[in-house]
């Protein structure tokens, strides 16, 4: 007899510690042990909530303010998806707030972040056509990139028809006929180069020795003009008003030779500076 009550007493008690349990779980769940205090807030998507599920967080920057409270379509709207907010009360929901649904790391789940918000804006209040508050909604991340890589595809799109349409047969023809002139202008430039370059030392040359002659004449003219100084005034006067004009000139012609020789340096080291002109020397380190 003794048995049957332990057993019975037993059953009592573990039946009471599990009704305890239950509302123990159900007592810390619903916040009351802390004493947590909800308001109410709508939130209006234009995209689709995949992803987004009751109980889901609502972080207000990152921080844990709430959870989802119900997913809905719009009533009035089957183009809206209606979210019906838990938002701890305390949390500085303002009328420039904006709810997005943003995804959490690779798992794919959704949550409702809440951003903006700045400090000197009036909080949210519900309108007097309304039930609860209105946080304005905004999109998505993913509905960003999808709304730009299509807008980016239709450009893309539109610049290939007018590419095609620009290059008809006509227009393609014209090209090819621009092409082939400036490769013909391209070899005539070349050839020409080249004569110059070869051409150019002989004319040099030719400079000098006619440079030497006129030297050397200068020397003869000057001895002769010596020796007869003392008879001829006349030959004085040439000595010493023209000598000096022939010597100049003597100078000059050096200078040309040099010139010429330099730059038939430059164009058989660089043909092409005949077309685009000397390249700019690149700064050295410092400059």
């Amino acid at each position: 007899m003794e048995e049957k009550i332990n057993f019975a007493v037993v059953g009592i008690f573990v039946v009471v510690l599990s009704l305890g349990l239950i509302g123990g779980v159900l007592w810390f769940s619903s916040g009351k042990s802390y004493r947590m205090v909800y308001d109410v807030y709508l939130a209006y998507m234009n995209e689709s909530v995949s992803g987004l599920n009751l109980n889901a967080p609502v972080r207000y920057r990152g921080v844990n303010v709430g959870r989802v409270q119900k997913i809905a379509l719009a009533p009035g709207n089957v183009e809206q998806v209606q979210l019906t907010l838990d938002i701890e009360r305390g949390t500085p929901v303002k009328v420039d707030t904006v709810a997005v649904i943003q995804s959490q790391g690779l798992t794919g789940l959704a949550y409702v972040e809440l951003t903006g918000g700045s400090r000197d804006s009036p909080s949210l209040q519900k309108q007097a056509d309304q039930k609860y508050p209105v946080i304005k909604a905004a999109p998505s991340l993913m509905r960003r990139l999808d709304t730009s890589i299509t807008a980016l595809l239709a450009n893309l799109n539109r610049a290939s028809e007018n590419f095609n349409a620009l290059m008809d047969e006509d227009n393609r023809r014209a090209v090819k006929n621009t092409l082939a002139e400036i490769e013909a202008l391209s070899q005539s430039l070349t050839q020409s180069t080249a004569r110059l370059t070869d051409e150019l030392p002989r004319l040099a040359q030719r400079i000098q020795r006619s440079a030497d002659a006129f030297d050397h004449m200068t020397n003869e003219l000057a001895l002769a003009g010596a020796s007869a100084s003392s008879t001829f005034d006349n030959t004085r006067q040439f000595t010493n008003e023209t000598l000096p004009e022939v010597h100049q000139l003597v100078i000059e012609l050096r200078g040309l030779t040099r010139s010429l020789r330099h730059f038939s340096d430059q164009l058989e080291q660089n043909p092409n500076a005949l077309l685009y002109g000397n390249s700019t020397a690149k700064p050295g380190p410092g400059e």
